[in-house]
């Protein structure tokens, strides 16, 4: 009873083209979201560049930094992404 209908080839080939294209832009959407969701916890959890680093960076060149270089340094860099 639950497959009672037929199909024409034409009809049946077409559906089964339909399904896999509707699953395939599936796909790419939910990888998509999926995708960016990671890369902005990556990046939330790991920034590309923190006050340490810069701190890090002024001893190597010899320097103490103050706070107040390491503040205007995250803030000329944070201004530079934009």
């Amino acid at each position: 009873m639950l497959f009672t209908t037929e199909f024409s080839a034409g009809g049946l080939a077409g559906m089964l083209i339909g399904v896999i294209l509707g699953a395939i832009i599936l796909g790419a959407i939910i990888g998509f979201f999926i995708t960016r969701a990671m890369v902005k916890k990556q990046l939330k959890d790991n920034p590309p560049v923190t006050e340490k680093q810069i701190r890090a960076m002024y001893m190597s060149m010899g320097r103490k930094p103050s706070e107040a270089d390491i503040k205007k340094t995250m803030r000329a860099m944070q201004q530079a992404k934009k």
